[in-house]
């Protein structure tokens, strides 16, 4: 549940912190790179609890993580990109608190 509210309390604080002007409409377009989780449904079980989605998920993997990464510094998709190594980086410590790995 903590790892869920995150997803939505990290977006905000760092739009706040860094796009103060603008804080609203950052927090919104990092919260909605929630959507990379379509991916999920690729899986079966959809949700696993004990399944670390770093490295399983096609959208959770190296390369479009490297993507995510160069997106960060585009000024047309910064937020974009922001918001998805936010998410992966969530995701990648529920996997070390969960599994006790960083990256399948």
């Amino acid at each position: 549940m903590l790892h869920l509210v995150l997803h939505f309390v990290v977006p905000i604080i760092v739009a706040l912190l860094f796009f103060n002007k603008n804080w609203q409409k950052a927090s919104l377009i990092m919260i909605l790179t929630m959507l990379v989780d379509v991916d999920h449904l690729l899986a079966t079980p959809i949700y696993d609890a004990g399944r670390c989605s770093i490295g399983f998920h096609p959208l959770h993997t190296i390369i479009p993580i490297g993507f995510y990464f160069l997106a960060c510094f585009l000024p047309k998709i910064r937020l974009l990109g922001i918001g998805l190594i936010i998410h992966m980086a969530l995701d990648s410590i529920d996997c070390q608190l969960t599994n006790g790995v960083w990256f399948v």
